[in-house]
């Protein structure tokens, strides 16, 4: 069962505070490969629950993720970039960004904003088409930005891709985006908004005969998913320190339905509990893949994992609900106290 919506605020705010004592913990004692490691986990529940507003609330099927991250990465990137070194590396770009080097933050929601924008301009044709038709249309939205970046060789680099990119991202930045989106997102979706875009997700005939404005709501949620996505994309390149058209691939977008599938789609708390599960499990089995020299053992496990949980529990681990994680975990206090 959900917590009510008026005892979210008290309850986020003490999981963000006992949130915010781990991860000073980790910063001060860990090494920098488990520091990125955790860092990854994070920018994976970023995309997950970010797709939950695409694939779970109004139930699209939406594999444009990587796109939206390679439009917000390339962004961010050039804008932080010293205005000598663009002079040099990228001859082409207009002037006024040229002459710019933005701090990190701006940098990241400008990066954002571009691919709601891109999510804007291609929403209108795209969101016409309904189940496998979406999803191959979203598919070759990725292949379409891959191209763009490929060939504007004076803004992008071409296939050599922007590298040498300043390590602006930290544990701390992650963190606080990952805070952000779920929180933006819970709130939406128990809102009369995202109460609008579920009922759209069970019967859009029968929203649309109630008034609700269908496709506006649809193109909603698409720009908002592509907003986080694109700043996901912008703290993952400054974490990796470079960024080329291939960074972002088509295996990206179906590991990120995997985990809003098997979390539940319109479960924030699945979304969040599968995102790091997997990202654990993929770093857990790595070292075995490499000492076996069984490449792609992790990908059929979880392959695996989504055939018997979608057999099971064909809606996913909890559906559209939010078990409340905080207070099962304050449960033993309660009796104790209670005793």
């Amino acid at each position: 069962m959900s917590a009510p919506r008026n005892t979210f605020l008290p309850r986020f705010a003490i999981a963000a505070l006992v949130g915010a004592a781990l991860v000073a913990l980790a910063d001060a004692n860990l090494n920098p490969y488990l520091l990125s490691i955790i860092q990854f986990i994070g920018l994976n529940i970023i995309l997950a629950v970010s797709l939950n507003v695409t694939n779970g609330f109004i139930g699209l099927f939406s594999l444009g993720h990587p796109a939206f991250m390679t439009v917000g990465g390339y962004v961010a990137a050039i804008l932080v970039i010293p205005p000598e070194r663009k002079a040099a590396l990228l001859p082409d770009l207009p002037a006024f960004l040229a002459a710019q080097e933005w701090s990190f933050l701006p940098a990241l929601i400008a990066g954002g904003s571009v691919a709601a924008l891109v999510a804007l301009i291609v929403g209108f044709p795209v969101l016409r088409l309904r189940g496998h038709y979406l999803a191959v249309a979203t598919l070759g939205l990725i292949f379409i930005v891959q191209s763009f970046a490929v060939n504007l060789r004076g803004v992008t680099r071409g296939a050599l891709g922007l590298s040498g990119l300043p390590e602006l991202t930290n544990l701390w930045w992650v963190y606080l985006f990952c805070l952000v989106t779920i929180y933006v997102c819970w709130q939406l979706k128990h809102s009369s908004l995202g109460r609008t875009m579920l009922a759209i997700r069970e019967n859009e005939l029968a929203a649309s005969c109630l008034g609700v404005k269908v496709a506006r709501m649809r193109i909603l949620s698409f720009v908002l998913g592509a907003f986080l996505a694109g700043i996901a994309g912008g703290l993952w390149v400054h974490l990796v320190t470079l960024i080329s058209p291939s960074s972002f691939s088509f295996i990206l977008a179906f590991e990120i339905v995997v985990m809003v599938v098997l979390g539940g789609t319109g479960s924030i708390t699945g979304a969040v509990l599968v995102a790091v599960v997997l990202s654990v499990l993929t770093q857990l089995l790595r070292p075995v893949e490499e000492a076996a020299n069984l490449f792609g053992a992790s990908q059929m496990i979880v392959a695996f994992v989504v055939l018997v949980v979608l057999i099971t529990r064909p809606k996913g681990l909890f559906g559209t609900a939010e078990p409340d994680l905080v207070g099962w975990l304050l449960r033993p206090f309660r009796k104790s106290k209670a005793a």
